[in-house]
């Protein structure tokens, strides 16, 4: 809350203020459901749940402001593995019945991981459904000889673990499901030595032939071939097995990763999931979940299906296996880059067809939705979030945000996902102002249903800190900041409530071109999407993103797919129920006839396409090329440009649209009459949506400094209405117009403070309670009494204190390591000036606070600004102020580390460090070097009459 009185500026302004008309009803918060909460991933460690403490830790979820939880099964705790529950067991099936009761019983929803851990895998998958990839050996062979060596190849033994234990190939037994202790084996990938199954065997002649060998080798690896005359290659080819694990898995979910391009391998990989549902009352279920595809990030590529050659000539017209040298050579020219264009389309479809699309449908066919993370997969993430229900996201940059919630706005999607707060910082120190942040940047990013990373089970009866996962944001109830958890999760839920509705209001579709980096070599023979870095550093897409991102152009992503599904009506561009202004080439060199055909059919209709630096001038892949290529030209001879005038643009005139060309990304969208939201000048950043009455703006303020100003909007109305989602105060803001028409709101908001702005020209209400100082600050002053309420390892006995400092800085060991929540408490006289409100400033705090004024809870406060207003008849003569400040788990676990007291007791990863210096011995997370981490509250405490 700002205390700072209205500028000169303010009160000129306040002349052009427009009236409020008074016919119309007040504005209020939107209900508060479910969905608008915020959910969290919840974390069964080893299974090991029982129904009374179920019954009891969701109590606390519901308490705390939680909407729902998604139960994903994980690894477990070391020596408790009797207790284990298998997943999909009886056993787990029991209790999972027992929490969709609850569930509904308490109002929380709840979804499913679709596996345990991640990616879909289990002890069920055998090697035909396991993942795999392209192994190959080179034979030389001179005409008229015959090939000496066997036509075989053994695979190379790897085993790697998740939990830094050495592990020799032969302590392990094939295939991995016969092995005991699987948790404690804590396996990551796993290749036997034995021979691969071949594939294809094919001869190339130096003058061009190609023959199909296969055939012609017997059981024992001999090739019975005599070459013709001329020296000929030899490429076989095995299909390896890629041996990846699923990553953190819980009991009875261990096992091989499923192949992600064959249909027949998920449809094998569901089938427990079918015969453990069969009876059972999933009705109080919303969804299945799937994280992110980390096939990958093991040893080798799985790239290979066995019906790969046969899936490659259906879809692109030839046979793979008469092209093998220009798809495995390693320096390539422009026919082998594309056919490794070719392979790359073939995979995205596969994984796009056979297991994203397929999965949705078996989902489905349960009445069930389906949660996806995409990123990460070797396929176009904007189609793979097309085919399912809710798009999911993960990490801290808006680049990469917006690839799930442009698929959700593009496709007319209601909800978009994210996991959230994984990894802000190192363990134990994020607080919840660190979480506010980084949700903010969800928001204007377009995210509308957060779920944190996420929540332990974990039985009240456990010793401190009780179970743990390894991300380092924990959202679990011994963490100190549990008590102040609710006033995150209810600025949250404030802020869906409305970000659930309505569409968005974005302006420009950015074309994705993931085709110019399929017909890009690279080391390996599959590329993996996971958002703007590394795939797209340096390139004109990223660089015409972060421009509009930063200039205030509201953009969506748009994949080829999506534009062949566009309409044009009225110079807009219609999809999923949104109008875009325009759609951006961003010097993309390769499309495929149909989608430029599609762009020049809208703009014929209206539209107006922007070409940045150059048009497409060539089409992808090698099936079909000239066919293809001629296609092209013919479309692109349509255009005929034309000089706009303006700075070297030129222009193309297409029916009642236009194409434009240039190389100031930023001149073309004025051209285009793109509207840019020039609030961001002042250091604010937006998320805009239409709703049925208005438009709405999120607006966040990550300048790093006050704002108290006025903000235009891109919209012309007589009216808005401010919501500031923190602490539910609302009414109707001062606007001016200014010189082009466009509204101004006024604003006050702190660093790292957020707005809700909806506009209207229909409102009728209270102002919105903005703050002008009266009278100069006083400070409150005299003796305090500290006291330690809650947390541990001690409770440190009170002080009374003159001076407020933080409880860390003693030489006292039980204030030092102490983690947990004190009360700071104070009489202090009703100021000397009189208001009708105050402003309460706490001034510096270590981490959060609860305000308490006479008995009665005033707010709690996340920071970076500790301020709250307070009403005048809640002051007295003389006056009871307490301050209950809480601190994060660090100080405790600094101090266990130091004593090394073991609480680190995970099967897996146990506690890996986010940062290197965390490091100890082990590799493991080690805080027994750090010092005490400030904590209590160090003022100065301030009351300020304001009007």
């Amino acid at each position: 809350m700002l205390i700072n009185a209205f500028s000169k500026k303010l009160l000129t302004a306040t002349a052009l203020t427009l009236a409020v008309t008074t016919s119309f009803s007040q504005a209020k918060w939107p209900a508060i459901t479910q969905q608008a909460k915020p959910w969290t991933r919840w974390w069964w460690l080893g299974s090991q749940v029982t129904k009374p403490d179920l019954t009891t830790v969701m109590q606390d979820y519901q308490k705390a402001g939680l909407g729902g939880l998604e139960i994903t099964p994980i690894y477990g705790v070391q020596k408790e593995e009797s207790q284990y529950l298998r997943f999909l067991s009886p056993q787990w099936m029991d209790v999972f019945g027992h929490t969709l009761k609850e569930g509904k019983r308490l109002g929380l929803g709840i979804d499913l991981a679709n596996a345990t851990g991640w990616p879909f895998g289990g002890p069920w998958i055998g090697d035909e459904d396991a993942s795999k990839y392209m192994a190959y050996k080179i034979f030389d062979v001179k005409g008229g000889e015959m090939l000496n060596e066997k036509v075989e190849l053994i695979q190379e033994p790897l085993i790697r673990t998740a939990n830094y234990k050495t592990l020799k190939i032969e302590d392990v037994k094939d295939p991995v499901s016969l092995n005991k202790d699987l948790q404690a084996l804590s396996l990551d990938q796993v290749r036997f030595p034995k021979a691969l199954p071949l594939q294809i065997l094919m001869a190339y002649s130096e003058d061009g032939q190609n023959i199909n060998l296969t055939k012609n080798v017997d059981a024992a690896g001999k090739l019975n071939w005599t070459a013709s005359a001329g020296n000929w290659k030899l490429y076989a080819v095995f299909m390896g097995y890629h041996g990846k694990q699923v990553e953190r898995a819980a009991p009875g979910g261990e096992g091989n990763v499923i192949d992600h391009f064959s249909a027949t391998a998920l449809q094998h990989y569901l089938k427990p999931f079918d015969e453990a549902f069969k009876g059972k009352d999933l009705s109080s279920l919303r969804g299945f979940f799937n994280d992110s595809y980390e096939v990958d990030d093991a040893r080798g590529q799985s790239n290979y299906t066995p019906r790969l050659f046969e899936e490659f000539k259906n879809r692109r017209g030839y046979d793979l296996s008469t092209m093998l040298p220009a798809l495995l050579e390693k320096s390539r020219d422009d026919k082998s880059s594309r056919v490794l264009c070719d392979y790359r389309m073939t995979i995205d479809e596969l994984i796009l067809e056979k297991f994203t699309g397929e999965w949705s449908k078996w989902a489905k066919g349960k009445g069930k939705i389906v949660r996806n993370q995409s990123h990460g997969s070797p396929a176009n993430t904007l189609d793979l979030y097309n085919v399912v229900d809710i798009p999911e996201t993960e990490g801290t940059e808006i680049l990469r945000i917006k690839f799930a919630s442009s698929t959700s706005h593009v496709a007319g999607k209601q909800l978009t996902a994210s996991e959230s707060a994984t990894w802000l910082g190192e363990h134990f120190v994020s607080t919840l102002g660190d979480v506010k942040k980084a949700l903010d940047v969800y928001f204007v990013g377009g995210i509308n249903h957060i779920f944190y990373h996420g929540t332990v089970y974990s039985p009240p009866s456990e010793p401190w800190p009780g179970r743990l996962f390894y991300a380092a944001v924990h959202f679990t109830q011994t963490n100190p900041f549990w008590n102040n958890f609710s006033t995150l999760n209810s600025y949250v839920a404030r802020t869906q409530s409305f970000l659930q509705q309505g569409k968005a209001d974005n302006d420009v579709l950015l074309y994705f071109p993931i085709l110019d980096k399929y017909s890009l070599p690279e080391r390996d023979l599959l590329q993996h999407f996971d958002g703007m870095r590394p795939e797209f550093t340096g390139s004109a897409f990223e660089a015409t993103a972060q421009t509009m991102q930063d200039k205030g152009y509201a953009f969506d992503y748009i994949s080829d797919r999506q534009i062949l599904k566009l309409q044009a009506a009225n110079g807009g561009i219609l999809t999923g129920g949104v109008s875009y202004q325009t759609i951006v080439l961003p010097d993309s060199k390769f499309m495929m006839p149909a989608t430029f055909e599609k762009l020049l059919t809208l703009a014929k209709n209206g539209a107006t396409v922007i070409a940045y630096k150059n048009l497409p001038s060539d089409v992808p892949g090698y099936g079909h090329l000239d066919e293809n290529r001629a296609a092209l030209q013919k479309l692109l001879a349509e255009l005929k440009f034309g000089n706009s005038g303006v700075n070297g643009i030129r222009t193309a005139e297409l029916g009642k649209g236009r194409f434009l060309i240039g190389d100031n990304m930023l001149e073309l969208l004025a051209v285009a009459k793109t509207r840019r939201e020039m609030l961001v000048d002042q250091g604010l950043q937006f998320n805009r949506r239409k709703l049925a009455a208005g438009t709405l703006y999120f607006v966040a303020n990550n300048s790093g400094k006050k704002l108290e100003n006025w903000v235009p909007l891109g919209v012309k109305v007589n009216g808005a209405t401010l919501y500031n989602p923190m602490n539910a105060k609302t009414g109707i803001s001062k606007i001016r117009k200014n010189a082009a028409g466009f509204t101004e709101v006024y604003l006050q908001l702190e660093p790292d403070e957020s707005m809700l702005i909806q506009t209207s020209d229909k409102l009728t209400g209270t102002a919105y309670p903005y703050v002008n100082t009266t009278g100069t600050s006083e400070e409150i002053k005299g003796e305090w009494n500290l006291t330690f309420i809650e947390g541990g390892a001690t409770l440190p006995p009170s002080l009374k204190v003159s001076v407020l400092k933080p409880w860390t800085d003693t030489t006292e060991v039980a204030y030092r390591y102490f983690s947990g929540t004190a009360s700071y408490s104070t009489n202090f006289s009703r100021p000397a000036e009189k208001s009708n409100q105050y402003v309460l400033d706490l001034g510096k705090v270590y981490e959060s606070a609860e305000v308490i004024l006479n008995g009665k809870k005033i707010a709690t406060l996340l920071g970076p600004v500790y301020a709250v207003t307070i009403q005048d008849k809640d002051l007295k003569a003389g006056n009871l102020l307490e301050i209950k400040v809480s601190n994060s788990m660090a100080n405790r676990i600094i101090d266990m580390d130091k004593k090394k007291i073991v609480w680190r007791k995970f099967n897996n990863t146990n506690m890996p460090a986010r940062l290197a210096p965390n490091r100890g011995a082990d590799g493991l997370f080690d805080a027994s070097k750090w010092e005490p981490r400030t904590s209590g509250l160090v003022g100065p405490v301030t009351i300020t009459a304001i009007k």
